[in-house]
């Protein structure tokens, strides 16, 4: 499929890049547009997904639907969750589309009324833990993994387990001082979601703090910052790290570990804005993605992980799925999110937010 889509992408469509200052709090945006079209409609998307993982998807859409311009918007999670807020407020002017990793930020807006209804035979199709309200849907299926230097780290030491981790921070703390990553949560909607999931999952999440206290772990933002920290030797290991962004480009000295014990997986939510001006296109959009060509552009982009493919994936067993739905919204209480900061603070330290 993927042979089909890239000469169609580069023979066949228009990508305009609109490298001018963005909004606060947004990276980066992109138009897509159908070579020769003259688009009558302009769908709005904002998405803290990559513009270049999310590309062959977005140009097969507007091949298929020439009336159609997409305006891309790249977010951070925390900052697109904002603007969402305020959009539903009538503070800030409304996407289409929303698209977001911080999925209990995204079941927040729907229970906030933010979210606009939609039905087709393609939503109907998924199962209950990936919709919501029929006005959320999760339209991915992407691993939290840990991954490691392989020049750096043995076959031996490489952790397979959250275990092993740990034993591995207590009996060789000099060696991995400062050399274990993980995301900043308060700045990352994503790195806050898998703690947290982790918190509630797991009985290893408060070794797992205490470990990273004692080898002086650093918290960071970023999943492309952590893959090339890791990747150029910077950092030994990384924990809870997306493992669709690790699979994009090939790294020389990654090694990839889908724990054992149990692996979290995420499915991105998709919502269609209250207030959206094409709220038709973005139901449109919806079906696209989930229908079999979608999924098929979504599997080729990495963000539809097929355990049966891949021998280091964890077994069916292992495997963790954080729901969309109202259980995320305890993610979201205001007093347990500052206690759960707080605790993590208390682990992290200043110095080693980076």
């Amino acid at each position: 499929m993927m042979g089909d889509v890239s000469p169609l992408w580069r023979l066949s469509l228009m990508v305009l890049c609109l490298i001018a200052a963005p909004a606060i709090g947004q990276e980066a945006s992109q138009r897509f547009i159908a070579k020769d079209a003259t688009p009558s409609t302009v769908l709005v998307v904002r998405s803290t997904t990559d513009i270049s993982i999310f590309a062959p998807a977005l140009a097969a859409f507007v091949a298929a639907n020439p009336s159609v311009e997409i305006a891309y918007e790249q977010w951070g999670s925390n900052a697109l969750y904002a603007n969402s807020l305020a959009a539903c407020e009538g503070t800030a002017t409304p996407a289409d589309v929303v698209i977001s990793s911080g999925v209990h930020q995204m079941v927040d807006l729907v229970n906030r009324a933010c979210a606009s209804a939609y039905q087709s035979e393609f939503t109907a199709q998924l199962p209950a833990a990936r919709r919501w309200r029929d006005e959320l849907w999760g339209i991915t299926r992407e691993a939290a993994v840990i991954i490691y230097n392989t020049d750096l780290v043995s076959a031996e030491d490489a952790p397979r387990t959250r275990f092993a981790l740990l034993d591995l921070m207590r009996r060789s703390s000099d060696d991995f001082m400062g050399k274990i990553a993980t995301y900043d949560v308060e700045a990352s909607g994503l790195g806050f979601l898998f703690a947290f999931m982790d918190s509630q999952e797991a009985t290893t999440f408060g070794g797992l703090l205490e470990g990273f206290a004692r080898v002086d772990a650093v918290a960071t933002c970023c999943s492309a910052e952590i893959i090339e920290g890791v990747d150029s030797g910077r950092y030994k290991i990384a924990y809870n790290v997306l493992g669709s962004y690790v699979d994009t480009v090939p790294h020389e000295n990654l090694g990839v570990i889908y724990p054992e014990d149990y692996t979290l997986f995420l499915s991105r939510a998709f919502m269609i804005q209250k207030g959206a001006h094409q709220g038709a296109t973005a139901g449109g959009f919806l079906d696209f993605l989930l229908s079999p060509r979608g999924r098929a552009l979504l599997s080729q982009s990495t963000l539809i992980h097929d355990s049966n493919s891949d021998e280091t994936a964890a077994n069916e067993s292992a495997t963790r799925y954080i729901p969309i739905g109202p259980t995320l919204l305890v993610a979201m209480d205001r007093h347990r999110r500052a206690r759960f900061i707080e605790k993590w603070r208390d682990s992290f330290g200043v110095d080693a937010v980076k």
